[in-house]
């Protein structure tokens, strides 16, 4: 199969999923819920737009065009998924068969349902990635391999698989950076950074840098619009625990019966708490940041002033080329 061929594959993808009907996504966002508690229809409906403004054929052939695809031998590349999120694997699966390679997928059990129906979808459009796309149980007998788990579960894949190129991600989060200056409608919108998901993803802010002096009140009531988040029976279980327990320890906090607000100079939070530390100049928050500089994924700030990074409200919005761990996927891929 040519590269435009696969090219021409996803773009067909993308269409059918823009054209799924209400009841069709119904009953697959019901079955994922079902798998997976986290994964409601919002989530599921959210996850496929960002699928869908992938897969436009002018973009993703911009994306390729810098790379030097099939000129090598077709691998067989293995990818152990996460499911964190929905279908937070698909930009592997993407990456590797666009690259021409053969993809063994070690599905993520909380994941499957939304993953599997894709790889149907695929197969359907393009038939003969039914000879390069396998779902295994178990990766063996790989050229490469990429896997994405915690930081415990990425010293047993980097042993696994040390003799045979991989890719392997460990945990990560992201913050954001308030200058002070921002309106009400900033703050609430850099509140979709860090509710989407739930939080559960390595895009999403789990700690707000904050000049020394500012209200946190603010970001309080900016963010009492996304309260009805709690009222999700898993979100609100972390709420009301993560709150005891800094109760019981005594430790102060803010809440806004959504989501805690704690000082800590840590960069990940626990799901339904917010960290947030104060910096008194730019070169005091660099060095803040600095410190976390090889866990964090991305970084917010209005308008995507600091570092040319993302405004508020887009960090679960990434470009095709915006790689994990900002690891260039198809380089790896392409010089296998």
């Amino acid at each position: 199969m040519t590269l435009q061929a696969r090219i021409d594959a996803f773009a067909e993808l993308g269409n059918r999923l823009r054209n799924l009907t209400a009841e069709e996504k119904k009953n697959l966002f019901y079955r994922a819920k079902l798998e997976n508690p986290w994964f409601t229809e919002e989530n599921c409906e959210r996850a496929l737009q960002g699928v869908r403004l992938f897969l436009d054929p002018k973009i993703l052939s911009h994306w390729l065009s810098p790379y030097r695809l099939g000129i090598s031998t077709q691998k067989v590349v293995g990818v152990a998924m996460a499911g964190n999120i929905p279908l937070v694997g698909f930009h592997d699966l993407l990456c590797v068969l666009l690259s021409g390679h053969q993809l063994k997928a070690k599905l993520s059990s909380q994941d499957s349902v939304l993953m599997k129906f894709i790889i149907e979808e695929l197969k359907t459009i393009e038939p003969s990635f039914a000879q390069s796309i396998f779902v295994e149980e178990r990766l063996n007998q790989l050229d490469a391999v990429i896997a994405t788990g915690s930081d415990n579960t990425a010293r047993y894949f980097e042993y696994y698989f040390r003799n045979i190129p991989h890719l392997i991600r460990k945990n990560r989060s992201s913050c954001a950076v308030v200058m002070g200056e921002e309106s009400d409608e900033e703050l609430t919108t850099l509140g979709h950074d860090v509710f989407d998901y739930f939080g559960l993803g390595c895009r999403n802010v789990s700690k707000v840098f904050l000049p020394e002096g500012f209200d946190i009140k603010r970001l309080m009531r900016a963010w009492e619009a996304f309260n009805p988040i709690a009222q999700h029976h898993k979100y609100a279980n972390n709420y009301t625990y993560q709150r005891a327990i800094l109760l019981v320890n005594l430790l102060p906090f803010f809440d806004n019966g959504a989501v805690v607000f704690c000082e800590n100079t840590s960069l990940v939070s626990p799901i339904a708490v917010v960290y947030y530390e104060f910096y008194q100049t730019l070169d005091d928050l660099q060095n803040k940041i600095e410190a976390h500089a090889a866990k964090i994924q991305c970084i917010v700030s209005a308008n995507g002033w600091y570092r040319k990074g993302i405004s508020f409200g887009q960090s679960q919005q990434p470009q095709v080329w915006d790689y994990a761990d900002n690891v260039d996927t198809m380089q790896f891929l392409s010089g296998l």
